[in-house]
C-alpha cells in the first residue's frame, strides 16, 4: 500500500484530500500544516521505522515553512520520500524552485481527482510527474529563455509589486536604499523595464511573479 504524509495549511483541504487518498487505497500515515511540522512528523515516522512512500506538499502555508525550503530539508537527506507538490500556484519561478528543490512531482489542486491518485503512486515508485500545464510551462521556458533574477531580485520585485517604497524595502531587507535602488536598476536591465511598474508588469507577463 502507498503511504502519504499530507501537508497543507487549510484543514478542509487535508481532510477532503485525507478522503479521496484513503478512499483510493492510500494510507494518509500522519498530516502536518507547514513544512516545519512536516519534517517532524516525517522523523517522527521514520524513527517508528514507517517512513512515508510520498510527501503530499502545499506550496505556500500562511507564515510557516513553505514547500519549498520544507522539500529541500526532506529531499537533502538519505533515503527521502518523494515530494509532490501539489498547489494552485503555476508560475515559472514556483515550478522552477520546486523542482531544483527536489520535488518528484508538481500538480494543481483543480486536477481531477484520478490523475492525484495516479501521481501519488507514481510519485512512489519514483517517477516525475508534471501537470500538462506546468510541463508545458518548462518546455516554453527552455525553448524561449527568459531574464534570470536571482531569488533576492525577486523577493525586491514581489515588494514592489505590493506597494512597497525604496525606504521600505531597504528597513524591510535590512540593506541601503542606494542596495535597494541598485537591484531595481539590475532587475530593469535583465527584464527590459523602464520602470517599476513595468518591471512588475512584464515579471508577471512571464511567469516571474504570481
Amino acid at each position: 500500500m502507498t503511504t502519504v504524509l499530507l501537508t497543507d495549511d487549510h484543514p478542509v483541504v487535508r481532510a477532503g484530500l485525507r478522503a479521496l487518498l484513503v478512499a483510493s487505497g492510500i494510507d494518509v500515515l500522519a498530516e502536518a500544516s507547514d513544512g516545519a511540522e512536516a519534517i517532524a512528523e516525517l522523523d517522527r515516522l521514520t524513527a517508528t521505522g514507517t517512513p512515508p512512500d510520498v510527501v503530499l506538499m502545499d506550496l505556500q502555508m500562511g507564515d510557516g515553512m513553505d514547500g519549498v525550503s520544507a522539500t529541500a530539508a526532506i529531499r537533502g537527506r538519505g533515503c527521502a520520500p518523494a515530494v509532490l507538490i501539489l498547489t494552485t500556484y503555476d508560475t515559472d519561478t514556483d515550478i522552477l524552485r520546486a523542482v531544483e528543490a527536489g520535488a518528484g512531482g508538481y500538480l494543481l489542486k483543480d486536477a481531477p481527482p484520478e490523475t492525484l491518485v495516479d501521481a501519488v503512486h507514481r510519485a512512489a515508485r519514483g517517477e516525475t510527474v508534471l501537470a500538462p500545464a506546468v510541463a508545458q510551462r518548462l518546455v516554453t521556458r527552455l525553448a524561449q529563455p527568459t531574464a534570470s533574477l536571482t531569488a533576492r531580485e525577486v523577493d525586491v520585485l514581489e515588494r514592489v509589486a505590493d506597494g512597497a517604497t525604496n525606504r521600505a524595502l531597504a528597513k524591510a531587507l535590512f540593506v541601503s536604499e542606494a542596495t535597494v535602488k541598485t537591484h531595481l536598476v539590475h532587475i530593469n536591465e535583465k527584464l527590459g523595464a523602464t520602470s517599476r511598474t513595468d518591471a512588475v508588469a512584464k515579471a508577471r507577463t512571464a511567469g516571474i511573479l504570481r
